[in-house]
């Protein structure tokens, strides 16, 4: 199973800040930025990203504390609830501050939408963009999902299964598991630590 190392996290974030806004403007970048780190951060599934709400990311005139991930667009229909990171909820003022129409969105407005606001951002122009970000930041391609499987592997090593299991919105314990699993790094660091 293949995660990024948090320099690699580090280069593709900056990547997004920063080397892409050559080519986009600034209003792609932010959203592409905070797509990216609502898999990173919040560990969401990529067709759960394109299908919240803005009310599911700002709520007034402040960023939600608390992400919920709806059970209408959770995998299993299970609605999870998800503390957003410092980073995160900073993500999501810039954008609000970016994207205007969130200001004024109905409840039934997508958070990244094409440029009719009824539709949202499909799986695939996400898949597409994720691709593009690391070929440039990192030097080869990765799938969005990689960045679920980052955040749940930086969890397992700070927190038990359980607590992972509920983050990541598995049904199976069996699930989670894939990520008790050592890899070479953590292997490599055992070793470092009896020496």
């Amino acid at each position: 199973m293949q995660v990024l190392r948090p320099e690699e996290c580090d280069r593709l974030l900056e990547w997004l800040s920063s080397g892409r806004r050559k080519y986009l403007d600034e209003k792609t970048g932010t959203r592409d930025l905070l797509i990216t780190l609502l898999m990173l951060d919040a560990g969401l599934r990529v067709g759960e990203v394109v299908q919240l709400k803005v009310h599911d990311l700002f709520f007034g005139d402040h960023p939600v504390q608390t992400l919920i991930v709806r059970a209408a667009i959770a995998k299993r229909g299970v609605e999870r609830v998800i503390p957003m990171t410092e980073r995160l909820q900073n993500m999501v003022s810039i954008m609000y501050n970016t994207h205007y129409y969130w200001r004024t969105a109905r409840c039934t407005d997508f958070a990244f939408c094409k440029k009719q606001f009824a539709k949202h951002l499909s799986v695939r122009m996400v898949q597409l963009m994720i691709k593009s970000a690391s070929w440039h930041a990192l030097g080869h391609k990765i799938h969005p999902h990689i960045l679920r499987h980052t955040f749940a592997t930086r969890l397992m090593q700070k927190t038990n299964i359980r607590v992972v299991q509920k983050l990541l919105g598995h049904a199976s314990i069996s699930s989670t598991q894939i990520y008790t699993h050592p890899n070479s790094t953590d292997l490599s660091e055992a070793i470092k630590a009896i020496s």
